[in-house]
C-alpha cells in the first residue's frame, strides 16, 4: 500500500506512522516552573542526537509546561523510564494542572541534580541532566496543535552502578522501555553485536 500523509487516505483503523518509526525511547522530562513547580512528564518523541558534545531532543504538541519551563528556566533533566517503572511512568502522563506535581502524583522520588534545578527520579537508573539549547517550531497541521522540538546539551549524567558491566552499560540489566505505535510498549531484553565492515 501507499498513501500520501497530507490525506492520510491509508483505510487502516489507525494512523501508522508511530507504529513504523518505532521503538522510540522514552524521555521522562522533569522540569520546575518559573514560580518553584516541579513538572514530570513522559516524551515519546525523544532521542538522542549527537554524542560530542552530547545533545537530546524531545518534541511536544502545545506547549505543554515541560516545554514552558524549560524555555523559562535554561534547564531540563531527561531520566530513562525503564520496564520496573513503567506503571510509574504512565502515571505521569495524566493531564493535569501546572500547579500539579508529577512526582507526588506517581509516588515517585525527587532526587537533587548535580549541575541544574530540575530534580531527577531516584528509581531510575540513568539520568541526563540539560541545559536548554535551543526549541524549533514546526509546522502545524490544519486543526491540530504545532509540534516543537525542544534541544538541550547534556552536562552531566547520572549511571546507577547496578547497570554496568565491565566498563560497559548492559542494556539487558537496564531494560529500558519504548514506545511502539497505538498504546503499545516494548522493552529492550534481547541484545546483539555486529561489528562495522
Amino acid at each position: 500500500m501507499f498513501y500520501e500523509t497530507e490525506t492520510n487516505n491509508h483505510g487502516l483503523k489507525h494512523n501508522p506512522f508511530k507504529a513504523l518509526v518505532a521503538p522510540r525511547p522514552i524521555g521522562w522530562i522533569s522540569t520546575i516552573s518559573s514560580d518553584g513547580v516541579v513538572n514530570l512528564a513522559p516524551y515519546s518523541f525523544f532521542n538522542g542526537v549527537s554524542d560530542v558534545p552530547p545533545f537530546v531532543m524531545f518534541s511536544s504538541a502545545g506547549q505543554k509546561d515541560s516545554q514552558r519551563n524549560a524555555e523559562e528556566t535554561g534547564e531540563f533533566v531527561c531520566s530513562l523510564a525503564t520496564y520496573d517503572l513503567r506503571e510509574h511512568m504512565n502515571a505521569t502522563s495524566a493531564e493535569v494542572g501546572p500547579e500539579i506535581d508529577e512526582f507526588n502524583l506517581a509516588d515517585l522520588t525527587p532526587a537533587p541534580s548535580k549541575l541544574v534545578r530540575p530534580p531527577r527520579v531516584a528509581e531510575s537508573p540513568v539520568a541526563l541532566e540539560c541545559k536548554h539549547f535551543k526549541t524549533i517550531p514546526l509546522p502545524a497541521a490544519e486543526g491540530r496543535d504545532p509540534y516543537s522540538v525542544i534541544l538541550g546539551h547534556v552536562v552531566g549524567i547520572h549511571i546507577d552502578e547496578s547497570v554496568l558491566d565491565d566498563g560497559l552499560v548492559d542494556m539487558q540489566k537496564l531494560r529500558l522501555i519504548a514506545r511502539l505505535g497505538y498504546m503499545d510498549y516494548t522493552v529492550v531484553d534481547t541484545v546483539f553485536s555486529m561489528d562495522r565492515p
